[in-house]
């Protein structure tokens, strides 16, 4: 009797770390929220988290066709904060690496539908990440 394919990579150390996982927020992060308030404050207005849309952006401008997706750096393994854990190593590694081809796979699909994509980190400033955007908006609409 086949019980479907065979995971060639560990699973996570324990239960315990499986249920701390599960908690992690995946939307609302300090971060997008910081942003959403300055790009309200500027006065544009963005669907959060767009279920229509590949990927689900954490900001969806859709007039403008712009999707913002703000990464932390441990989970999209950021080149400058990205760390490894020593614990169960491998199974972190290909985790953090399918989560990257996950980002450039929903990529594509929102480049094929016409979306600019602007990527950034949690530490990036958010004055300097809203100047940016206000920016493209402004040369798209």
């Amino acid at each position: 009797m086949s019980q479907g394919p065979v995971s060639r990579t560990p699973g996570p150390l324990n239960d315990h770390v499986r249920n701390e996982m599960r908690k992690m927020p995946r939307r609302d992060t300090k971060p997008e929220l910081e942003l959403r308030r300055e790009l309200y404050r500027r006065g544009m207005r963005y669907r959060v988290n767009y279920g229509k849309l590949p990927g689900q952006p954490d900001i969806a401008l859709t007039r403008a066709k712009i999707a913002v997706f703000v990464d932390g750096c441990f989970w999209h393994s950021c080149p400058v904060h990205g760390t490894l854990p020593k614990n169960n190593r491998d199974w972190w590694r290909a985790k953090l690496d399918r989560n990257v081809a996950r980002d450039r796979e929903r990529d594509a699909a929102l480049v094929a539908l016409g979306w600019i994509l602007l990527h950034y980190w949690e530490h990036d400033e958010i004055d300097e990440v809203a100047d940016e955007i206000e920016w493209v908006r402004g040369s798209r609409i």
